[in-house]
């Protein structure tokens, strides 16, 4: 379970003596329960103490850092099961992958695509997050080859082989970029573990279908001082799925109720597999990896890695993980107040609706495609939708006046009519 601003208020010093910012021992202890402020800033702890907490505060779920600077993204952290228990830290990352086999014009063409991959919803840029380059041809050079054109990419790496070799030779080209190495398996452990450490990057490590392997395996990377791992069970399509989807639940479980130490790692999914096996057109394989994408990311998949580059499939992907990664204890909300859209003057028609993020950018979005001129009034309904407001009395006559006198609209037209949404009629 998360931990509580009474769990930590335990190991505070209590002295309430303000120096972190807070009022109290007990408002600090709220804010870090809640991650909205670091431990550091208690200059009242011992080292000891310091630790004890910090230890306190570490998620279920280890958080790993892949790639360096503005290309570095964040995976894992979570602390629940759940959802609505606290919030879902770290949006799963979407890795699109690539070979070294590749004709050069299509391998530019390819990462272009993944990098210029990005549409925007309720107010938010959605983009991808890393490249996985995969050493489809089995040689090294042609791997390192590779590795060195991603160099220059915006986006995170993952470094896909099983080959020791092959994975020592991209390294020294990209290593100081913290890649993400793909990976380890029971054959190349030893390897593998070593080139990590060389590298200090975070490994990934392969156990398809056998979570007590796993347990070995990853108790075997942690007693070498590696810390930052990644477990990949394997992701099973067609029959398979339930397995999968087994396997995922059954770690998260052991690493959240459990906090059994072997496990508590982020899960790689690989939605991509539906490719290789692909006696379909590819429009049903990209509907079928998207569908396998999203199951994942319901259950537990802290990053992923996909083939499809069209956006009518990761637009669904996309638009998932950006819902279920907002926090569900604070809704979705834009600032109230009066907005204008277009050229305006005192004959400008005036709408209402209200401060829901995903009503007001919906209202925004046809105003705007629509070319419109005129007012736009947003009702602050605590973020929440017209239905919902109207039923909890946020949306009434009285607050919509009070609306009208505060931005002072009357004084900027004429007309004394405004356009309401319809279930706002009462």
């Amino acid at each position: 379970m998360a931990v509580t601003a009474m769990d930590v208020y335990r190991l505070l010093p209590k002295t309430n003596c303000a120096k972190c910012g807070e009022a109290s021992c007990m408002a600090f202890a709220t804010k870090l329960s809640e991650k909205e402020t670091d431990l550091e800033l208690c200059t009242q702890l011992s080292a000891n103490e310091a630790d004890k907490l910090a230890d306190v505060l570490a998620p279920a779920v280890r958080e790993i850092m892949i790639g360096k600077g503005n290309k570095a993204m964040m995976v894992g952290g979570d602390e629940v099961l759940y959802r609505y228990e606290l919030t879902y830290y770290n949006p799963t990352p979407l890795v699109i992958d690539i070979s070294d086999d590749m004709d050069p014009a299509e391998f530019e063409e390819r990462v272009k695509k993944i990098e210029g991959t990005e549409f925007e919803r309720t107010g938010e840029l959605l983009t991808l997050d890393a490249i996985a380059l995969r050493n489809k041809s089995g040689d090294a050079s042609k791997f390192k080859e590779a590795a060195e054109k991603l160099k220059s990419s915006k986006l995170a790496l993952v470094l896909c082989s099983f080959d020791p070799e092959a994975m020592k030779a991209a390294l020294e080209s990209v290593g100081d970029e913290r890649p993400l190495i793909y990976g380890a398996t029971e054959n190349n452990i030893e390897e593998m573990a070593a080139l990590a450490l060389d590298y200090n990057c975070p490994i990934a490590l392969f156990v398809p279908n056998d979570l007590e392997k796993m347990k070995e395996l990853s108790r075997i990377l942690r007693t070498k001082g590696i810390k930052d791992i990644i477990l990949d069970p394997g992701t099973f399509v067609n029959d398979g799925i339930g397995d999968t989807l087994d396997n995922f639940v059954m770690m998260r479980r052991l690493a959240v109720e459990e906090r059994d130490d072997d496990f508590r790692f982020p899960i790689l999914g690989v939605p991509a597999i539906a490719w290789l096996d692909n006696g379909e057109d590819d429009v049903n394989t990209a509907i079928k990896e998207a569908t396998i994408a999203a199951t994942l990311m319901d259950k537990y998949a802290d990053m992923m890695i996909i083939h499809g580059t069209e956006i009518w499939e990761l637009i669904p992907v996309l638009t998932l993980r950006q819902s279920v990664y907002t926090d569900p204890r604070k809704p979705q909300a834009v600032d109230p107040g009066l907005y204008e859209f277009g050229e305006v003057n005192e004959d400008s028609p005036v709408a209402l609706t209200t401060n829901f993020a995903l009503t007001y950018y919906t209202v925004e979005g046809d105003l705007k495609a629509g070319k419109a001129n005129g007012y736009l009034l947003v009702l602050d309904t605590e973020g929440r939708a017209v239905d919902v407001s109207v039923a909890g009395s946020q949306f009434n006559g009285k607050a919509v006046a009070d609306l009208i006198k505060e931005t002072g609209i009357e004084d900027k037209v004429k007309a004394r009519k405004m356009v309401i949404p319809a279930l706002g009629h009462q």
